[in-house]
């Protein structure tokens, strides 16, 4: 993420060497747009009502409620018992303001964030909530924690606790100005609470947090059910105002999405997104849709869609040659899938940051090219004399033209057809394993494996449960998997995480591909603390373009909208916001929830 500018009273200025800026809040675009005395934010209903219960679903299966490391699977729900120091505003890019801390003061050399702590602010046992567990948090993430906390924290050199209010992060040089956004993204935790307990195992325990919610009942792997804090610490902060207002959250874990579609029906699941287009298009016309009870949604949003793709891992030899990854895509019948499976629903990406200006375009001018003129020797040379560009078929499903590419490219890295087997120099067949979790994948892996199956290719698609998904990926257990790799308005550290050498090794990581190319090494850092807007366009541009001809995922597609279904007892604000649908600014309508009831029982 790139420059940031504060706003102090009503002006925004960078810190300077007259001295440090003391702010309510921090934008990496600009100003921001709310000034200190702001009452809440705009999207919201301020005095939206709380009350009443909502029961979520969830897909698998949890047996800890510490969210922050690799061992164990983590509740979905746990990491909303913490506060943070700042919250983000769901109508802007990249905007955060004071939450657990009231100022955020930046140095005036550049080289640190202090953050002074609201003295209202307490744990859900009383306990004040005090620099010095902000500093035990931090250094306790960086040094058990899981692996991108580590890479987020790598420009930080210190947390110093000044006062029992204050606490000052140190920087190891200016260049990552992402810096105190990340640190203001920080949960706090209660270090009195962790004390004689291993932080890096697995939590059975519920612990204590300072959020709006508290883990209620349970049932390990099962059922997990958050209860409101009703005298919570922040509930008048403008951070907090209209958010939050369910009295109970309760999620159900369900084995698969089919399970949990029918319990929704049924109306044990009060609300849900759907991912599935042809489940959005077929699997809502039951009664409860039919009487008005239950209602579908499609509403538009204004993010980045970022990449989903079948992500191939080159640390296994087979997917090590750049050719055969880009023949595994020009086996890949998009219209086909598209027309037959998604209801012509999507869109197909091209780009790691599409929907977005931070996508690469054309072909390589500018600064684009003269950072990429530095690897030109080690990249294709199509990089810089071609836009790229997938193959676009008929639809038809006679992909004759994409195949014969894929072979042709399969046969440069010395694979060859026998028996209508395709083989490698010592007759050792081309087979891979594509993993997924969801049984709702395999209508699309399925015509896959069928078209890779015509050159030669056996491609044994297995559905796992997600305890054993999510493990095989820590340890980067598989060959091929679905993938999605979100973005954002303004990249920053997660590059390294996702794309850099460094990030290859580490369990638990997310380099799931294994990149590893010195062009990506060098770029990453140019995004990451890049001085202005300009200079991240290009450096953005030029990182798209290369991950994009290593072929490292195959595209697949993606949505410019959120597609939500709901049973009609909920009240929402009536001002659109930035993600489409932000759930925690809902309530219950008691008078739409007791009609629904009356109906239902009435048998009507």
């Amino acid at each position: 993420m790139y420059y940031f500018v504060v706003l102090m009273g009503l002006m925004g200025f960078l810190p300077t060497a007259d001295g440090p800026v003391r702010t309510h809040g921090i934008s990496l675009l600009g100003a921001p747009a709310l000034p200190a005395d702001f009452a809440y934010f705009p999207w919201v209903n301020p005095n939206a009502p709380k009350g009443g219960e909502v029961a979520l679903s969830a897909i698998g299966t949890f047996d800890s409620f510490n969210p922050f490391i690799v061992r164990g699977r983590p509740a979905a729900a746990s990491v909303r018992i913490y506060d943070t120091l700042m919250v983000r505003n769901a109508d802007e890019a990249e905007t955060e303001y004071g939450h657990l801390a009231s100022v955020i003061e930046l140095a005036a050399d550049r080289l640190g964030v202090s953050f002074e702590l609201r003295p209202e602010a307490r744990f859900h046992d009383g306990t004040p909530v005090t620099a010095e567990d902000v500093a035990w948090t931090f250094n306790t993430l960086r040094s058990k924690g899981r692996p991108n906390y580590r890479q987020y924290y790598a420009d930080v050199t210190e947390a110093v606790v000044e006062s029992p209010r204050r606490v000052t992060f140190r920087f190891r040089s200016t260049a990552n100005r992402e810096l105190p956004m990340i640190l203001g993204e920080l949960p706090v935790l209660p270090k009195h609470w962790w004390e004689g307990r291993e932080f890096d195992h697995p939590l059975s325990d519920p612990p204590v947090g300072s959020g709006p919610y508290r883990i209620g009942k349970f049932e390990l792997g099962r059922s997990i059910t958050l209860e409101r804090v009703p005298d919570w610490w922040a509930r008048d902060l403008p951070t907090a105002r209209g958010l939050d207002n369910f009295d109970r959250i309760r999620t159900e874990y369900f084995r698969d999405s089919t399970v949990a579609m029918e319990a929704f029906k049924a109306g044990q699941i009060d609300y849900r997104t759907e991912n599935v287009a042809k489940e959005w298009a077929n699997a809502y016309d039951f009664p409860a849709v039919q009487k008005g009870w239950v209602r579908k949604e499609e509403i538009r949003h204004r993010l980045p869609t970022g990449m989903q793709g079948w992500a191939m891992n080159t640390r296994r030899p087979l997917f090590a040659d750049r050719r055969v990854r880009q023949a595994m895509a020009m086996a890949f019948d998009f219209e086909w899938a598209n027309a037959n499976l998604f209801y012509g629903a999507y869109t197909r990406t091209e780009s790691y940051f599409s929907n977005s200006e931070l996508a690469a375009t054309g072909v390589p001018a500018g600064d684009e090219l003269a950072l990429l003129n530095r690897w030109r020797d080690k990249l294709p040379p199509e990089l810089f004399t071609a836009p790229f560009k997938l193959p676009v078929t008929d639809g038809s499903g006679n992909n004759r033209d994409g195949l014969r590419r894929a072979l042709a490219l399969l046969r440069e890295a010395g694979w060859e057809v026998k028996d209508r087997k395709l083989v490698d120099a010592q007759g050792k067949p081309f087979s891979f394993e594509i993993l997924l979790d969801e049984p709702s994948f395999e209508r699309v892996a399925l015509p896959y494996r069928q078209w890779l199956l015509r050159l030669g290719i056996d491609a044994n698609v297995r559905t796992v449960d997600s305890a054993q998904y999510q493990r095989r990926l820590d340890t980067y257990d598989f060959d091929m998997v679905m993938t999605v790799i979100p973005e954002s308005e303004s990249p920053g550290n997660e590059q390294t995480g996702n794309w850099t050498c460094g990030a290859v090794g580490l369990e638990g990581g997310d380099n799931l591909m294994g990149v590893c190319d010195p062009a990506i090494d060098a770029l990453v850092p140019l995004v990451v603390n890049a001085p202005d807007h300009a200079q991240l366009l290009a450096a953005t541009h030029a990182l798209d373009r290369v991950l994009l001809a290593g072929w490292y995922v195959v595209p697949n597609w993606h949505l410019q909208s959120v597609r939500i279904a709901f049973w009609d007892r909920f009240g929402r604000p009536d001002k659109p916001v930035r993600p489409g649908v932000v759930f925690e600014s809902w309530w219950i309508d008691p008078q739409k929830s007791a009609a629904i009831e009356a109906d239902r029982r009435s048998g009507n």
